[in-house]
């Protein structure tokens, strides 16, 4: 039986927007996310989901460790664009931001970011295009109080657009 996916339904799932970066030799990398998640509390572990084709999808499977930054609402388009649409293959999208490097070695951004996270590769789970990284997290720190940006509130608000490789994208008809 065929059933009829309605794929903006998806839309009216939560999601928090999120800078996951990693470092492999010595260089940084990182991208805006929205599919990641706290799993546990005891241990404390998260899950990133990052497209195959991604460089930081290279970086966090070979260095087996990765940091999270929680974007504040009031977040510039402009950032959002520096980790959301270009690829750390054609430059180094940390020359455009704020950061400082973590106990894991990887790079935090701290750029309107309310909270930081880093994690060590707990597990890999192949998810066709994506893979998810399952991380135990080993540092986290509030940076400053606001709001959480939303996936939502980026659409509906900021008027954003979703990268290609994002799991949230949708090709359009035609």
């Amino acid at each position: 039986m065929t059933q009829q996916i309605d794929e903006n339904a998806l839309f009216d799932m939560g999601y928090g927007m999120y800078i996951v970066a990693a470092e492999l030799d010595g260089k940084p990398n990182g991208q805006i996310v929205t599919a990641a998640i706290q799993t546990t509390a005891k241990p404390p572990c998260i899950v990133a989901c990052i497209h195959k084709d991604n460089l930081t999808h290279d970086y966090i499977a070979k260095s087996g460790r990765f940091t999270l930054s929680v974007l504040e609402q009031d977040t510039p388009m402009i950032f959002i664009g520096t980790f959301g649409f270009k690829s750390g293959r054609d430059g180094d999208k940390f020359t455009q931001a704020g950061f400082k490097t973590g106990v894991t070695g990887c790079p935090i951004v701290t750029d309107h970011a309310l909270s930081v996270i880093e994690a060590t590769l707990m597990q890999q789970v192949d998810v066709g295009t994506h893979t998810m990284f399952v991380g135990e997290v080993v540092a986290a720190e509030v940076l400053r109080q606001g709001t959480p940006l939303t996936y939502a509130h980026y659409r509906q608000v900021k008027k954003g657009k979703t990268a290609k490789n994002a799991p949230t994208f949708h090709a359009p008809a035609g």
